[in-house]
């Protein structure tokens, strides 16, 4: 310090400010990723240095980014998941800022009251990271490739999927809200066709069976016209299984589609193959046979506790 009144005062130099943070927050009014696209190199500008007269210097101003809400952040050259947004308003720090610099005025002691030397501040944080939405929905429909899952959503709701005779028409998850009764609605996700080996990267692999960690409940369709309902059934389950152990807990209900093909007799027919204890319809989204059904089963599902 020095001034009129001090002409050899102590050490004065104050601290510095920290870098700013890049933080992320969830945003309910936000459902993808799209306005991010053209956001790829963000830099957090540097805190202020210290000043005379033990004057703290300004800390960097955060970075916040919102996102939806089912964001998880990844490293990408580990792969390693750092951070799950699932709140509205939730912030977390995902890069720090580096820490600010001390004084010289930290190190002045008994013998050496005037210290020239300051602690230097810490770089920040940088590296290439990766942003991921998974699908959050009440109700996921899984089903192998041309099972009627898009042709169900748009009839279920307003979505409107890209609809075609070919496997694989649906590449990424079509998401639909369902009107219920009295106000009520629950949303839906059209995810993209399992195949047998799905679990280990065959069709679109984990780009499917991610979607599905996120869904309360999981409606299983298959059409009347398939070979075998109960193995196409099994598979399905032994994919989720081998995926992940977990997704065994959800709330499961088998759809049977396309049953305006089929007479009382090859109904009884099939509910005597399918499993017991997982409920079963029959629906047709043509002739709208049994969606009322299924909404109300749906509904129930959704708000009746899970039993493991």
């Amino acid at each position: 310090m020095r001034n009129k009144f001090t002409a050899m005062g102590g050490p004065d130099g104050g601290d510095g400010g920290r870098g700013a943070h890049i933080i992320l927050k969830g945003n309910r009014n936000l459902w993808t990723l799209l306005h991010l696209r053209y956001y790829k190199n963000v830099l957090a500008e540097d805190g202020e240095k210290g000043g005379a007269n033990n004057c703290h210097g300004r800390d960097g101003k955060d970075i916040i980014i919102e996102v939806p809400l089912g964001t998880i952040a990844r490293d990408e050259e580990t792969g390693k998941q750092e951070i799950e947004i699932l709140e509205d308003g939730q912030e977390i720090v995902w890069l720090l800022g580096g820490k600010g610099g001390l004084g010289n005025s930290h190190f002045a002691t008994p013998t050496n009251q005037t210290p020239e030397h300051a602690q230097p501040g810490l770089p920040g944080v940088d590296g290439w990271k990766v942003l991921e939405l998974k699908v959050l929905a009440d109700v996921g429909l899984v089903g192998f490739p041309n099972a009627g899952k898009s042709t169900l959503l748009s009839v279920i709701t307003a979505a409107k999927p890209k609809i075609a005779d070919y496997a694989f028409t649906t590449v990424t998850p079509n998401l639909g809200i369902v009107d219920y009764r009295d106000g009520r609605s629950f949303c839906m996700a059209d995810l993209p066709g399992i195949i047998e080996g799905a679990a280990e990267g065959r069709g679109l692999g984990h780009r499917f069976l991610r979607h599905i960690e996120r869904n309360a409940a999981l409606l299983f369709l298959i059409p009347a016209d398939s070979k075998d309902h109960s193995k196409e059934y099994q598979i399905l389950v032994n994919e989720l299984e081998q995926y992940n152990p977990e997704l065994l807990h959800k709330q499961f209900l088998i759809a049977i589609s396309k049953a305006d093909m089929l007479d009382e007799e090859l109904k009884k027919a099939i509910e005597n193959e399918m499993p017991k204890t997982v409920p079963l319809l029959f629906i047709s989204s043509v002739t709208h046979q049994g969606i009322t059904a299924l909404k109300d089963k749906l509904w129930t599902l959704l708000n009746e506790p899970i039993h493991q």
